[in-house]
């Protein structure tokens, strides 16, 4: 009669069955912190496992199925969570791009104002000496 082994398969399965959750799980942070578009495919491939194994795992597949929600088109890369901007941060960034335009408003203001003054001043007293008709061709000549 042979000796019932059952417990060492079974214990070889629960091990292997952990190691391929730890790949598929490792892979899956990988893949996010890199910002590579995540879907089964991808996964199954980066963590050596079947697509069929991860559509069978709840936890992975909901995983994967959120980072996949967030993917954005192929013209820009992916953005991992950790890496996004807090609303705090865009925020601070509108306030402060506000601030800018504003200021450039006035500076162009400014700036108008006074290329109109100048011209008029340019009007009412021309500048002495032949002039130069603006609509003439250049000779490339410095004089």
């Amino acid at each position: 009669m042979r000796a019932d082994n059952s417990r060492h398969l079974i214990a070889a399965g629960r091990r292997r069955s952990q190691a391929t959750q730890r790949r598929a799980v490792a892979a899956l942070r990988r893949m996010d912190r890199a910002g590579i578009a995540v879907t089964f495919d991808s996964v199954a491939r980066e963590a050596a496992v079947s697509r069929a194994w991860l559509y069978n795992q709840p936890e992975l597949r909901t995983e994967i199925e959120r980072l996949r929600q967030r993917r954005r088109p192929a013209a820009q890369p992916v953005v991992p969570d950790r890496q996004r901007a807090s609303d705090a941060s865009l925020r601070q960034r509108l306030e402060t791009a506000t601030a800018r335009s504003y200021q450039l408003e006035v500076d162009n203001r400014r700036l108008r104002d006074a290329l109109a003054e100048a011209l008029g001043e340019n009007r009412a007293n021309p500048p002495s000496g032949p002039r130069r008709d603006p609509n003439a061709p250049s000779t490339g000549k410095n004089l």
